[in-house]
């Protein structure tokens, strides 16, 4: 355990990035954005960690950006700018993270709490869910990089409507509209995590960083194949991975990804 308001927490084969205000519902501040870049560095480069959890200690994922900070952060707009860049780098590293990532939500997911999620793969959600993007309430523009984050969830009609009205909305509509993945009552959700994790564990590392990477450049309007794409398919034949996973289909049993046979 550790007092800190954002950090990594080591598994067997995976890790959690927990937000660990509880008792401000897990307020975003500064001192957590600026600290995410180098934790999710630190969880990118440490081979053993297969698949990253992001969750709120609590009952909430997270409330968003702590208000409090406001009349500093956004004091000038030099610090603005600041403060700004700071919170779009933690997003984009999040979002540019090259393992599986899963943010794990109960009670409020809003604001800057649910830019957050949005840049995971994807968002299993407790039925406790709220959910909102809240600029208009406050007066404030949305950038570029999470409101196309939000249309690559819930397509750009319902975008609209989630930016215009700033509403909340609950987890079963959040589900209705992509926003999250999966949604389960508040005491199977942990469970149900837990399975789905297994079952990304006992797939490929190596299929997973390049179909993620693919994913990536098609989102970023990459609309045919590239020098890179075509490596990254040939080198997945020449991977230990697909050595076992072929020797694993033949002999009839589960590949063993992390021994390789």
């Amino acid at each position: 355990m550790t007092d800190a308001p954002i950090y990594l927490e080591r598994h067997d084969r995976h890790a959690t990035l927990i937000l660990n205000r509880p008792t401000r519902r897990n307020a975003l501040n500064a001192a957590m954005w600026a600290a995410l870049p180098d934790l999710l560095d630190t969880a990118a480069t440490d081979n053993r960690i297969k698949v990253l959890l992001v969750r709120g200690a609590g009952e909430s994922f997270t409330a968003g950006a702590d208000i409090s900070e406001f009349e500093t952060v956004y004091a000038t707009p030099q610090s603005a700018l600041a403060g700004t860049r700071a919170i779009a780098a933690g997003l984009d590293a999040l979002a540019h993270f090259p393992k599986p990532t899963l943010a794990v939500i109960r009670g409020a997911c809003v604001g800057g709490g649910c830019g957050l999620a949005l840049s995971c793969d994807l968002r299993f959600a407790a039925s406790d869910g709220r959910f909102g993007i809240t600029p208009a309430k406050l007066g404030l523009a949305y950038t570029l990089n999470d409101t196309k984050r939000l249309i690559d969830a819930v397509g750009v009609s319902a975008a609209k409507d989630l930016l215009y009205s700033a509403r909340l909305v609950d987890a079963e509509e959040a589900l209705q509209i992509g926003l999250i993945n999966r949604c389960f009552e508040p005491d199977q959700l942990d469970r149900e995590v837990a399975a789905y994790l297994d079952l990304m564990l006992s797939r490929s590392t190596g299929s997973a960083r390049a179909i993620k990477r693919v994913i990536h450049l098609i989102r970023a309007g990459v609309d045919c194949d590239t020098d890179e794409t075509r490596q990254l398919f040939l080198d997945s034949f020449q991977s230990d991975d697909f050595q076992e996973g072929y020797r694993a289909f033949l002999g009839k049993r589960a590949p063993d990804f992390d021994g390789n046979g």
